[in-house]
């Protein structure tokens, strides 16, 4: 049924459609829509059996989800940023106990400085967790991504993170296609886990593992990982044939086959990718894009395979390593090593800041160009970095950081609370 819907809306509505029987979150911008239209959607009966449990913190959240999935439930949650950091101990425990908990990351900067707006940091903060990451550029992919992801966390037993931009898409009014339950229920059996806790049955999970049989634990991990390769492409076939929709999959290339320059990126940009893509096309520019679809595993068949002809590689990435600069870009080099190809890292959307169609528009005429550094800082206010560095470098006392910042580009921290 299609639905003029507010993104999170749209995503609750996928999530009860998938008959969790446990939802449990705390409340943390922008994620926080999503749990409240799940919690009204349990209070009216519209899922059942569920049980919708009210938590102190995110990391009771998801240490709650990891018990009802041990415990033979579909469980579901979900976070964002300094929620995400909160329950990074959960979050590894329940890689490693492999339970197939789905959990949504409506995608925002993690601090400090505070910052509620939406980039990439706290998801990629958790890349070697064990989580595979699916991430929408789109709500109607955000929905899709959703109902494959718990088949694919339930055929694998591996918990799978759904990475959606915060408030570029949780709180974006557009048209979905919210589909019906039966379609629902023929693509998603009913959970049958693979490790239950079962007093008739006693069994042990989570228990103290020594070197004799520690890497041997994490291996499998990893293997789990690379049959997801294989399987997220299945999946996503098989959710085309039964939704009629392309969504999910690997990475999805956008008038690439015999581009000189591609732009890699993860998420809602990719959209205002194509837009100048089909511009700088039809000027007569050789250039096409590649979205990630999913991180982790990451893709490097897929990658490379996508990439090979390219002349250069220009990622857009609103994350930022600090000290080496580009995360995902890091992944594509990975993925292209050997093919002798320039991998530009441009880092974009920190905290929200907006990623325009007129700086991509003159990012990828330099690119064109032959202009474009290794590293890149889009739209970077340089006066202003440079004139706090001259205060600190004139004084050893010059203060915070981001304080002098705001002075800086003439906003008081009381604008902004």
């Amino acid at each position: 049924m299609l639905k003029q819907i507010e993104g999170s809306q749209a995503i609750a509505e996928a999530i009860g459609l998938c008959r969790p029987e446990v939802i449990c979150a705390y409340p943390i911008t922008p994620q926080t829509h999503i749990v409240e239209g799940l919690g009204q959607m349990v209070d009216r009966g519209e899922i059942q059996p569920c049980e919708f449990i009210n938590v102190e913190s995110e990391f009771a959240a998801l240490s709650v989800a990891i018990g009802a999935s041990a415990a033979g439930a579909r469980a579901y949650t979900a976070t964002a940023s300094q929620g995400l950091l909160f329950m990074a101990e959960a979050v590894y425990n329940a890689s490693g106990l492999g339970l197939p908990i789905v959990m949504t990351i409506g995608n925002r900067a993690i601090g400090a400085p505070i910052n509620i707006w939406n980039d990439h940091q706290d998801s990629l903060s958790m890349r070697d967790s064990g989580w595979i990451q699916l991430y929408a550029e789109t709500n109607q992919e955000a929905v899709d991504l959703h109902i494959q992801a718990f088949r694919l966390a339930e055929e694998l037993s591996v918990p799978v993170m759904v990475c959606v931009d915060g408030f570029i898409l949780t709180h974006a009014y557009e048209r979905v296609d919210i589909p019906a339950q039966e379609q629902v229920d023929a693509y998603l059996p009913p959970f049958e886990p693979r490790q239950l806790l079962d007093p008739i049955n006693p069994v042990t999970i989570g228990a103290m593992v020594g070197p004799e049989a520690f890497m041997e634990v994490r291996y499998l991990a990893h293997y789990k990982q690379m049959q997801a390769l294989g399987l997220i492409p299945e999946l996503a076939e098989a959710f085309q044939e039964q939704f009629g929709r392309d969504s999910g999959g690997l990475v999805k290339p956008y008038r690439s086959e015999d581009a000189d320059t591609i732009v890699v990126a993860l998420g809602s940009v990719n959209g205002t990718i194509k837009d100048v893509v089909d511009e700088l096309r039809e000027a007569g520019m050789s250039i096409g894009s590649l979205a990630i679809c999913t991180y982790r595993p990451f893709p490097h068949k897929a990658v490379r395979s996508a990439l090979e002809h390219a002349k250069r590689i220009v990622v857009v990435e609103k994350s930022l390593a600090l000290g080496i600069g580009g995360i995902v870009a890091t992944d594509v080099q990975m993925a292209v090593a050997g093919l002798h190809k320039p991998v530009h890292t441009v880092v974009a959307g920190l905290g929200g800041r907006p990623i325009t169609r007129d700086s991509l528009r003159k990012l990828f005429h330099r690119a064109d160009s032959g202009y474009l550094e290794r590293l890149e800082f889009l739209d970077l206010k340089h006066d202003v970095v440079h004139e706090e560095i001259a205060r600190m470098e004139a004084g050893r006392r010059s203060g915070p950081i981001a304080e002098n910042i705001l002075h800086s580009v003439g906003t008081v921290a009381s604008q902004i609370r």
